[in-house]
């Protein structure tokens, strides 16, 4: 077995790693937040405003599906990334091995349960009874689709905890455009293929996340033949299993809550009108997107750090966080600019209709303004998981949407604000979660158990060193 794989990111400059890293994983996210946003421009143009937003009040299960993946490979990706820092390659394999397992096992209980409870689901979140029929056959086909992105999800995991992003840009990259093409074919109907509608929107994001999957997993087999990243069998190791669910439960925990949290949203917009979901449902995907450069550097800033950690390297912390917030303000602030400068020609890009651009107008100038602090807490938040704290990013997640978003959009969307009370309520969440994770990080108590500090550090936290 080689003893250099991957690369190493406990050495050299901050910032040129935090790029070379980032970047790839910035492309990779665009790319597939282009999923959703390609699905969104097809359905509103082909199908109109119905099957919009029976993708809309889809949406929070998909987004709920989407925190179990990532949170139990965000697990995989701190393990493996402390384990490769410290050189431990044997760990590496273990890791692998019980990760494959814990997948393998969810994913089938995830497609049997979200197949029997698609229409109960879809009925909590208040979805009205003329595009029930629609939702629930998107969303049953976007659950059994869940397989091949909870283990694309893995093959990508384990690769960046070795330092490897190019792949999974390749494999997103591939998947994007095969979901680009399929998508107006599948839904039109084209020669052999039969027309299936807003199905087969979702049946292209199926076989696209499929071909991403295999793609990944090609590459992993030919260029990591003989290491410890392929699995060598099926293993469920109980200490390993534990600390993949200690860090990957409270991941998907974190996530469900902003899944509910959108959940709680929708049935808050429901209240008013179609026009208003089909909005909510375009313009909460600009959310994505926005959040995407964020997410990348979070990404990026967990993994120097897990890999810092392992090496017993923590004083690099400092410096992780301080570019990792400077290199996020430039583009995230040209984000902002866009989406509060030219709402109507965003809006234009998926629907038609004037009631609906209208809502989106007034959602993109308002919670646009909100993406300026995705500059910060998404870093701090990045420092805290790589750490393996992700009990402390679920409590200000906690705080966030359940203390201050939902109550405070349900409390003003009562109030002469309407609607747009609700959106206000969104960016107040947002600065919350600002203030709450920048505080908890300059107080340092996280940092008191990492190894390879001297006991007297220890005791007093890194809150002064690292703040």
């Amino acid at each position: 077995m080689k003893q250099h794989f991957g690369k190493d990111l406990t050495t050299g400059s901050i910032p040129q790693l935090l790029l070379q890293f980032a970047l790839p994983i910035l492309i990779g996210n665009l790319l597939s937040t282009g999923y959703s946003v390609i699905n969104a421009i097809w359905v509103g143009n082909l199908l109109g405003q119905d099957a919009v937003a029976a993708v809309a009040v889809s949406f929070p299960v998909f987004l709920a599906v989407v925190a179990l993946c990532s949170g139990a490979t965000l697990a995989t990706s701190i393990l493996v990334s402390k384990a490769y820092g410290s050189k431990d390659y044997a760990r590496i394999q273990q890791i692998v091995n019980n990760s494959w397992s814990m997948g393998i096992g969810i994913i089938l209980v995830l497609m049997t349960a979200g197949l029997l409870l698609s229409e109960t689901l879809l009925g909590w979140l208040g979805t009205p009874a003329e595009i029930m029929p629609l939702a629930d056959g998107y969303l049953k086909l976007t659950l059994v689709g869940s397989a091949g992105m909870y283990l694309s999800f893995l093959v990508s995991s384990i690769l960046r905890g070795i330092g490897d992003t190019m792949i999974p840009l390749v494999c997103i990259l591939l998947s994007t455009v095969l979901n680009a093409v399929l998508d107006p074919l599948l839904i039109l109907g084209a020669g052999p293929l039969p027309e299936l509608g807003l199905n087969g929107a979702a049946l292209a994001s199926l076989l696209s996340s499929g071909t991403a999957l295999l793609t990944g997993l090609l590459y992993m087999k030919r260029k990591y033949k003989q290491e410890p990243i392929n699995p060598t069998g099926l293993a469920l190791d109980k200490s390993i299993v534990g600390e993949i669910v200690k860090i990957g439960l409270l991941s998907f925990a974190q996530q469900m809550l902003v899944s509910m949290g959108y959940g709680f949203i929708t049935v808050f917009v429901t209240s008013f009108s179609a026009a208003s979901i089909a909005a909510f449902g375009v313009a909460s995907r600009l959310d994505s997107i926005a959040a995407m450069p964020a997410m990348a550097m979070m990404m990026a800033v967990s993994t120097l750090t897990a890999q810092s950690i392992g090496a017993g390297k923590p004083e690099r912390i400092k410096s992780i966080l301080k570019w990792g917030i400077l290199m996020n303000i430039p583009i995230i602030l040209a984000i902002s600019a866009v989406c509060v400068l030219f709402p109507e020609t965003i809006m234009r890009l998926f629907v038609k209709e004037a009631d609906v651009i209208q809502a989106g107008l007034r959602y993109l100038r308002i919670v646009g303004a909100g993406y300026l602090f995705f500059i910060f807490f998404y870093v701090s938040n990045g420092i805290l998981n790589g750490a393996g704290k992700t009990l402390s990013t679920l409590i200000i997640t906690l705080i966030s949407l359940c203390v201050v978003r939902i109550p405070l959009a349900g409390l003003l969307a009562r109030t002469e604000l309407g609607l747009d009370g609700v959106w206000y309520a969104i960016v107040i969440s947002f600065a919350v979660t600002t203030l709450s994770s920048l505080f908890y990080y300059g107080w340092g108590r996280w940092a008191k158990d990492i190894p390879g500090r001297e006991q007297g550090t220890r005791n007093q936290g890194l809150g002064s060193e690292l703040s």
